[in-house]
């Protein structure tokens, strides 16, 4: 008997021994990230970026990785350089790949045969290249440079960058709209494509196809040539003043040789997006929203066949929005990826009949490649990092092909999460998640992150995210409970339109019901324990929660958190965004600056509130954040500003992160009592 209550004791030393731990910010900064994911064309080879995450040993570099799935998934390094390897695409023979790299002083195109030897430096240009293009037949490429419009020539665009450095005043002038985007000021420089002929020798010069454009252009992801190889197409915004309150992008074509640009989507005004061509050259496909001055609405996929000029949308019935999408081996059948009901699946569309049939549906899906007989993504969940996975055509044999993050999460206990459906506003069902601290034990209750998604138009989804990571607030201790309320994608184009001219209506009805479901059904979530948290549009409604649920929650932590409607109006960039949600711009009587302004409900205001902010931020102008913490100072309720000089709309330096989560954790456990 006491030899077997020893090896019990035994047993249980050696368990805690190898007992998992919780993760930390840490951790996540040091897992590795997958990136730039491609496919040979014969589908036997995948080249995909790695940025390691420093763990062992401290090999923080990004590289490029070769996986032959012919010859047991093996894989070997191929880039060791130092700096970043990315824009990775292969050559159309299968036999080297591309990539841009900041080897020579500047962003340059390199080419890397597979089977050996060192890379080639293909452009040797006096300006940054940003990203490129290579021909079919490996004898052209189009690159996109930041050039200032109207030169004649890149030396145009060189004397006027050393100008602009040498001179005396720091004085920054404009004529038109926009002044500013996302972080940066405008700075007179515009993305332009460049063509250039390929002869083995490093390209220095270049051709602009659009010299005179002022405008936006959505680069070289949203471009490709025309099946002859003679033109270029793209998506950009015609050259107009009206650029920062309209979202009408269109599909142009222009020759390699420059000249007139051919709108081949004149008669939409909103959005198209992502032109591409079937492999036999028959068929045009891209993307088209249908509402003018909308951002968040549904993107169709349109076909438009080149030999007969026959234009339609595929599915149109289908309510989804779709974010991605290849042509199969067939030159027919397309594969897309779309959200759905919180995830982000893979569907294949039937051009000659509408049918669309899920493909792979279980949490994030990304980086799309179809080849023969497989299709190879990437996929993360609330319980798993990004890796690679193989899938048939058909939908099954999925298979995992990478671990990228093994090692660096074999001691991590992840927690238990699940979804679940409600009836909101309208009685309409409504989704979200919960998760469980990672040290659940049955019959204790645990305090609530009650995290709201930004957006409004977005979700927080089945996803691994690295700026909002819900698994860190379950190794805090916390329940987490997410809500996908009434303006959220993926639950049809309907649901999503739902929250214009509604910004603290249905939403704030579904996380109140939303709350109250889900406490209800899982009685280890403390609904009297709770803090709530959000950021840009889920800021807003931390904000709005002040005024409208000032009794829900026991702190409240606002990031970049819009306060005064009618000031932000006036000094954000994107114009076309609140004149949506809102009803049009601040001067007009019957929009809703102050129908749905947190500062109109002050009065109400009482939580702790911990508010955060980076300067750099132009999306949501930092003085919305210090009005707030101004009123929370003023009105004498406990506060915290925290600002970040150096960070945008979010905040992306690894040490900033770990300041920002750790600021957060120790606001929220301030005000919330551990499990009991």
């Amino acid at each position: 008997m006491k030899n077997a209550w020893a090896l019990i004791v035994a047993a249980l030393v050696a368990g805690n021994v190898s007992a998992k731990t919780n993760l930390t910010v840490e951790h996540l900064n040091k897992l590795n990230k997958l990136y730039d994911v491609v496919v040979s064309p014969d589908g036997r080879y995948v080249v995909y970026g790695q940025k390691n995450g420093g763990l062992a040993p401290a090999d923080t570099s990004a590289d490029l990785y070769l996986m032959d799935l012919q010859d047991g998934n093996k894989v070997r390094r191929l880039t060791s350089a130092d700096g970043k390897e990315h824009d990775v695409k292969f050559a159309s023979d299968g036999k080297a790949i591309y990539f841009l790299a900041d080897r020579s002083g500047s962003s340059q195109v390199y080419k890397l045969a597979l089977d050996g030897g060192e890379a080639q430096q293909i452009t040797d240009l006096p300006l940054d290249v940003q990203g490129y293009l290579i021909s079919q037949d490996q004898k052209k490429i189009v690159v996109t440079m930041d050039v200032k419009p109207g030169c004649a020539d890149l030396a145009c665009t060189v004397l006027f960058n050393k100008t602009q450095a040498d001179k005396k005043d720091t004085a920054q002038v404009y004529d038109q709209l926009m002044v500013r985007h996302w972080d940066t000021w405008e700075d007179g420089l515009k993305v332009h494509f460049f063509a250039a002929d390929l002869n083995g020798k490093p390209v220095k010069d270049a051709n602009d196809l659009m010299s005179e454009w002022d405008t936006d252009v959505a680069g070289t992801s949203e471009a490709a040539f025309t099946p002859d190889g003679n033109n270029l197409v793209f998506s950009a915004k015609i050259p107009a003043a009206d650029q920062s309150w309209h979202t009408n992008f269109d599909i142009f074509q222009v020759s390699l040789k420059g000249g007139n640009k051919i709108n081949l989507t004149k008669d939409n005004p909103a959005w198209d997006a992502k032109p591409s061509f079937s492999g036999d050259g028959r068929f045009m496909a891209y993307l088209a929203m249908k509402k003018p001055v909308y951002e968040a609405d549904r993107f169709g996929l349109m076909l438009l066949d080149l030999a007969t000029g026959e234009r339609k949308e595929l599915a149109a019935d289908w309510d989804r929005s779709v974010e991605d999408y290849q042509f199969a081996p067939d030159n027919r059948t397309l594969y897309v990826t779309a959200q759905d009901l919180g995830q982000k699946a893979i569907y294949s569309i039937d051009p000659s009949f509408g049918e669309v049939n899920k493909v792979y549906g279980d949490g994030t899906a990304g980086d799309l490649n179809v080849r023969p007989g497989r299709i190879i993504f990437t996929n993360h969940t609330l319980g798993s990092t990004t890796d690679i996975f193989q899938l048939s055509l058909q939908g099954n044999e999925v298979r995992q092909l990478t671990k990228v993050n093994d090692k660096a999460l074999a001691d991590i206990q992840l927690a238990e999460f699940g979804q679940f459906s409600f009836p909101g506003a309208q009685d309409e069902t409504v989704y979200g998640y919960w998760m469980k601290p990672w040290n659940y034990e049955e019959g204790k209750k645990y305090p609530i992150a009650f995290i709201v998604h930004g957006g409004p138009q977005g979700s927080f989804g089945n996803m691994f995210n690295y700026r909002w990571n819900a698994q860190l607030w379950a190794a805090q201790g916390f329940g987490v409970v997410m809500i996908d309320f009434h303006g959220s994608t993926g639950y049809g184009q309907a649901f999503t339109d739902s929250i214009a001219r509604d910004w603290g209506g249905k939403p704030l009805e579904d996380l109140k019901k939303g709350m109250a479901y889900i406490t209800e059904r899982q009685p280890w979530l403390d609904k009297d324990n709770a803090c709530a948290l959000g950021a840009s549009y889920g800021g807003f409604m931390m904000n709005w929660i002040q005024g409208n649920w000032s009794d829900g929650f026991k702190c409240i932590v606002t990031h970049a958190g819009l306060f005064d409607m009618p000031s932000f109006y006036g000094s954000t960039e994107e114009l076309w965004f609140p004149e949506h949600d809102m009803g049009g711009p601040v001067w007009d009587k019957s929009a809703d600056y102050f129908k749905f302004n947190p500062a109109q409900f002050v009065d109400n205001w009482k939580t702790p509130n911990l508010v955060i902010h980076g300067l750099k931020d132009y999306r949501v102008p930092y003085a919305q954040g210090l009005a707030a913490y101004t009123t929370l100072q003023r009105k004498g309720i406990p506060s915290r500003l925290v600002i970040f000089p150096d960070e945008n709309h979010w905040i992306l330096k690894p040490a900033n992160a770990e300041r920002w989560y750790n600021e957060v954790f120790a606001w929220m456990k301030q005000y919330t009592k551990a499990a009991n």
